[in-house]
């Protein structure tokens, strides 16, 4: 069962994250509502992939991102911008923008897991 981080700070759309990606065969790990949370959960699970919002509270999620990346986890970009800050270190990010759907949820999942961290 392919194990998935979720980094959330609305607790509905954690929730709504989380009860899709149980009916897509994934484990919820998390949810985490920030950096802090999200990089411990990271440190004390194996991964196959994380689904990170952009802009959590009063931070962003890149510097989660980038160590994932270094623990060769791939990420998917949760955000309304449907796009990130180029400044981030991200090329060919996968997006899921928001608001989202069930389907576009499995789409990022199916990336996520075939896809090695970029």
């Amino acid at each position: 069962m392919p194990r998935i981080l979720v980094v959330e700070d609305e607790p509905m759309i954690s929730m709504l994250l989380e009860d899709w990606l149980n009916e897509l065969g994934c484990e919820v790990v998390g949810p985490a509502r920030g950096v802090a949370d999200g990089l411990e959960l990271a440190q004390g699970n194996e991964l196959d992939g994380a689904i990170l919002d952009v802009n959590l509270l009063n931070e962003t999620c890149y510097p989660l991102a980038h160590a994932l990346k270094g623990k060769g986890v791939p990420v998917a970009f949760a955000t309304g911008a449907n796009m990130i800050d180029k400044r981030s270190g991200f090329t060919n990010p996968i997006l899921l923008s928001k608001p989202f759907m069930f389907e576009d949820v499995k789409a990022v999942v199916g990336k996520l897991l075939d896809r090695p961290a970029a």
